[in-house]
């Protein structure tokens, strides 16, 4: 590779050196790491005849099809391991695409979700796609150094413990500082407001 070949860069747009990128593009390369993973499930679903059918929806379809009965958005939330909000925007774009119905809950502001005849049809190929998908996952995570799953519920317990806004925040004084008059006192980046342009790229990715 030359010299002036294209990339890799940073957020301030100098060269990265070369080899995999560190944990300024944390979030980018996670959001291309899941592309990739979403597109290749969504091919198989086009040769089980399920063009359009979205990874998201597998485990929500999963739940509802285990269920004794319709579930509320808070339970498939629960359930599948997302956010009320995430579940809530998948439901939605499922009954948009003909595969979920909504109706008013014991209290009117809770909504129960129940699969519809179509979904119900494409129930014996989601179970085969699942199935498949499992133990190609399980093959994936064998050829790496530590199992990806492990590593995503890990990442997920150390933001419990601390969100990375705050993180950000904590380092953001030391970045806005830094640039600033050596006379302008330690407080001079927290006065300043200037929090941002860290460069760290790493945005937190979807439910």
């Amino acid at each position: 590779m030359t010299s002036d070949s294209p990339g890799p860069y940073d957020a301030r747009g100098s060269r990265l050196p070369s080899g995999s990128p560190g944990p300024e593009l944390l979030g980018t390369r996670l959001r291309h790491l899941l592309d990739r993973l979403d597109a290749g499930v969504e091919a198989v679903y086009t040769d089980f005849g399920m063009d359009g059918f979205r990874p998201r929806y597998t485990p929500v379809a999963r739940v509802l099809a285990a269920a004794p009965g319709p579930c509320s958005i808070r339970e498939l939330a629960q359930a599948t391991g997302v956010t009320h909000s995430a579940a809530s925007q998948t439901v939605a774009q499922m009954a948009k695409d003909g595969l979920v119905v909504l109706a008013p809950g014991d209290d009117a502001r809770r909504r129960m979700v129940r699969l519809t005849p179509r979904a119900e049809e494409l129930l014996p190929a989601l179970n085969a796609e699942w199935e498949a998908t499992s133990a190609a996952a399980a093959e994936f995570e064998a050829e790496l150094p530590y199992p990806l799953s492990r590593l995503i519920g890990e990442a997920l317990e150390a933001l419990d413990r601390r969100p990375m806004r705050q993180r950000i925040a904590d380092r953001a004084p030391l970045v806005a500082g830094s640039g600033t008059d050596s006379n302008a006192g330690p407080d001079a980046g927290s006065r300043s407001g200037s929090g941002t342009g860290t460069g760290t790229g790493t945005a937190t990715p979807r439910p």
